[in-house]
Formats: structure tokens, C-alpha cells, sequence
């Protein structure tokens, strides 16, 4: 058995199942600021009452996605030690800004929060619900930066077999990060949307609080629908811009362009195939890829045949991990445009196919972030920090790979539990439906 093979494996696995959590966090708490704004703003009970059960809800997901995180950390100590010496200096710093100016503001207030309604004024109660969200955003910029460092790296310099930080800022703003932290952001509003949007789209199917279904319901899908063409342009167009510029196999892999063009074409489908790279059943629209990466329709794309063979990322899963996303935003566009004007024409209440799709709906944006994540992370290969570390001298050297798989079905089996007990109190709370609207004084 591979140790390094087995590391890569665990580390996807637990960022894998920890980021199912923190953009259902980020994009309900932000509605929730929206929804609590708007019953602050009017005094209608039936804000309240979204805002209330919807709280319950983010409570919960918030509460595994911190059990869930910590194990991450700790393997960068165990299985990635090699790394944690070479970068330690500067990756260290934004975990702790993450941890100081995030973790602690969002989960402080997320108690006030959730024990603060009815105890504190109405404009500090929305106020607790704004830190949340803040505090949650702030957490994912801090992440970024140190995942986009790895990708771009800037401000250091190499001294004694180190990488050490010369310049803070240069590196916290190093060229990834603003498109990537945006396009992350927003796609985690889009899995918030499609959260709220399904339940409440389930609770008018089960007639549970019909008129406060309705409501949430209408909030999230013309919140969904805007955040999803915002993800498309400009968020997705700047950082395919940015991959194109910085680091040019992955964005030739991800694209499926195995020479190089001028006027490269965009691949909308397409089968890949390894050996040799090709692409097969495939449909394209001519120079749409130099448009999008230079803005010239005959600009100039270099192809994975121009570059080393040993620094070409994984070109099946890097391709189809980004189609995939791509295919997904599309959906969500379609999806959340459809039920906008059936919303318009009174006409999304009564039709519960639609309503259940919208239900079954709630994965896929979660799924989109796994998707791009994996475009991401595979894409980058064979470094751990681009250009600088690969990954195979970044594992620890006393690890051995009986231990690392011991850990990873350890951990595996608590996962598949944790996953359970989340599912089954979240269909609990969904199977119960808000709280009846002659009752929300009272609670």
C-alpha cells in the first residue's frame, strides 16, 4: 500500500464530507439576515415564524460542520508533515485569522442568535443573525486565502528549505484569491437558496404552514435565481480568466484541450479518453475558449502537449469534475428561472411535481461544490503548492500505511454515523414543519 496514495485518500475524504456543511451554513445564514430583515421591517409573524424554524435548521448543520472541520487540521500535523514544515510559517497564519476573527464571532452570536429571540430588542436579534453570517463568510475568505496561496503562491521567499513570509498581505491577496473566494461565496448562497427553497417546497406538498412555506419559498427562489446567474458571470467567468493565466495545465485539462489552438473551441459535451488524450461525441462552439480565457476569439491557448509530462494534472477527473459543475450551474439557472415565473403566474403552489423537484433539488449544489473543489484540488496536481512542493514529498515519513488506513475506516464508520443522525434530525425537523402562526408569540 502507497502511504501517500492512502493520505491523498483520507484527506478527500475528510474535506470531502466537512465541506457538505459550511456552504449550507454561509448561504442560510445570509437568508436568514434577508428574512429577518424583512419581518423587522414589517412585523409580519410569518418571518418570524421562517426565521425560527429555519434557525433550528443551521443550528444543526452548523453543528456538524465544526465537527467535522477540526480533523483536517490535525492532519496536516500527521499525515502531511513534510508540508507542514515547508509552509508552516505562512500556512499557519490564516487557520489562526480563521479561527480568532471567524469561528468565535460566528458561533457567539449564533447563540444569541438562537436563545436571544424575545430576550434581546428585535434590531440586536437581527444583528446576531448578521454576525453569523459575516462570521461565516469571514471563515470562508480566511480558507481561501490559505487554499488559493497553494494554488498561486505570492509573498515569500524559500530560505533553509522553507518557504517563509516576507510579505503578509502579498500573500492573503495573492492572485486567486478575490475570484476564487467570490465564486466560492456565491455558490454557497446558490446551496443555501436550493435548501430553502426544497423544504419549503416539501412542507407545502405536506401542507404543514402552507402560508409560511410560501413565503420562505418565494424568498429563495428569487435569492437562488439571482445568485445563480451571478455565478456564471462574473464570478465563474473571472476565475476561468484567472486558471487560464496562472496556471495553464489546469485550465487545459479542465477544457479537455490536449494541443494547443488558436481560436480554441469550448467543449460543451464531450466523452475524454486517456490514452491517448482525446475527446470523443464531443460538441463544441469555436473560439468561445479564447474569448473567455484573453477576450480574442483568435486568441492562443496552450495545449497539455506543451507542457512536461510529469506536471499534467489527472485529465479525466479534472475534466469531468468541472463539466459537471458547469452542467449543474446550468440547471440551477434553469430550475430557479422555471419556478420564478411559475411564482409570478400563481401557478408554483399547486403543481407538486415541481415542488418535489425542487425538493430533491437540495443536494445538487453541494454536490456542484464538491465537483468544483475536486476540479480544483486534482487540477493542481502533481503540487501541493504550485511549482514550489509536490505532493508526493509533502506526506509524513513515520506514517506508515497500515496506521493511515486504520484511521481512514475508523473514521469512515464515524462519518457514516454522524451523516445519519444528521439526516435523521433534519427530516425530523422537516416532517415537523415550522411552528403554527397563531402560536409564534407564545414560543
Amino acid at each position: 500500500m502507497d502511504p501517500v496514495l492512502l493520505a491523498r485518500f483520507q484527506f478527500a475524504m475528510t474535506v470531502g464530507f466537512h465541506f457538505i456543511f459550511p456552504p449550507l451554513t454561509i448561504g442560510l445564514a445570509w437568508l436568514l439576515v434577508i428574512v429577518e430583515g424583512m419581518g423587522l421591517k414589517s412585523g409580519n409573524a410569518v418571518y418570524t415564524a421562517i426565521g425560527k424554524y429555519f434557525g433550528k435548521i443551521l443550528a444543526l448543520i452548523f453543528a456538524i460542520g465544526v465537527a467535522t472541520g477540526v480533523v483536517m487540521e490535525f492532519e496536516f500535523g500527521t499525515n502531511w508533515a513534510e508540508y507542514s514544515k515547508f509552509v508552516g510559517d505562512i500556512f499557519g497564519a490564516p487557520l489562526a485569522a480563521e479561527a480568532l476573527f471567524a469561528f468565535f464571532l460566528e458561533s457567539t452570536f449564533l447563540g444569541l442568535y438562537l436563545m436571544g429571540r424575545n430576550r434581546v430588542s428585535k434590531g440586536v436579534h437581527w444583528f446576531s443573525i448578521l454576525m453569523v453570517a459575516i462570521g461565516s463568510t469571514i471563515s470562508a475568505f480566511w480558507i481561501l486565502v490559505a487554499n488559493s496561496w497553494q494554488q498561486t503562491p505570492a509573498g515569500y521567499v524559500i530560505r533553509n528549505g522553507r518557504a517563509e513570509l516576507t510579505d503578509f498581505w502579498a500573500a492573503v491577496f495573492n492572485p486567486s484569491t478575490l475570484v476564487r473566494f467570490f465564486h466560492t461565496l456565491d455558490a454557497a448562497l446558490i446551496a443555501g437558496a436550493f435548501l430553502m427553497a426544497g423544504i419549503s417546497a416539501i412542507l407545502i406538498v405536506k401542507k404543514k404552514e402552507v402560508a409560511t412555506a410560501k413565503k420562505s419559498l418565494t424568498v429563495a427562489v428569487y435569492f437562488g435565481l439571482i445568485v445563480s446567474l451571478l455565478e456564471v458571470f462574473p464570478f465563474g467567468h473571472e476565475h476561468a480568466r484567472q486558471v487560464a493565466q496562472t496556471q495553464p495545465e489546469k485550465f487545459a485539462a479542465t477544457q479537455g484541450l490536449y494541443t494547443s489552438q488558436s481560436a480554441a473551441p469550448i467543449a460543451i459535451f464531450a466523452v475524454p479518453f486517456n490514452n491517448p488524450p482525446e475527446l470523443k461525441a464531443h460538441i463544441k462552439i469555436p473560439g468561445l475558449l479564447s474569448w473567455m480565457a484573453f477576450g480574442d476569439v483568435n486568441a492562443t491557448i496552450r495545449g497539455i502537449n506543451e507542457f512536461p509530462q510529469d506536471e499534467i494534472p489527472p485529465l479525466w477527473m479534472t475534466f469531468v469534475s468541472y463539466h459537471n459543475m458547469v452542467a449543474l450551474g446550468m440547471y440551477f439557472i434553469f430550475v430557479m428561472s422555471l419556478a420564478a415565473y411559475m411564482i409570478r403566474k400563481n401557478t408554483l403552489w399547486t403543481n407538486m411535481k415541481f415542488l418535489k423537484v425542487l425538493f430533491w433539488s437540495i443536494p445538487l449544489p453541494v454536490l456542484a461544490c464538491q465537483f468544483g473543489w475536486a476540479a480544483a484540488e486534482v487540477g493542481r496536481q502533481p503540487w501541493i503548492v504550485y511549482k514550489l512542493m509536490r505532493t508526493s514529498a509533502a506526506a509524513s515519513i513515520t506514517v506508515s500505511a497500515g496506521e493511515i488506513l486504520f484511521s481512514i475506516i475508523l473514521f469512515g464508520i464515524i462519518y457514516i454515523l454522524l451523516f445519519v443522525l444528521f439526516m435523521y434530525y433534519l427530516m425530523k425537523e422537516i416532517n415537523h414543519g415550522p411552528a403554527p402562526l397563531q402560536l409564534q408569540e407564545a414560543i
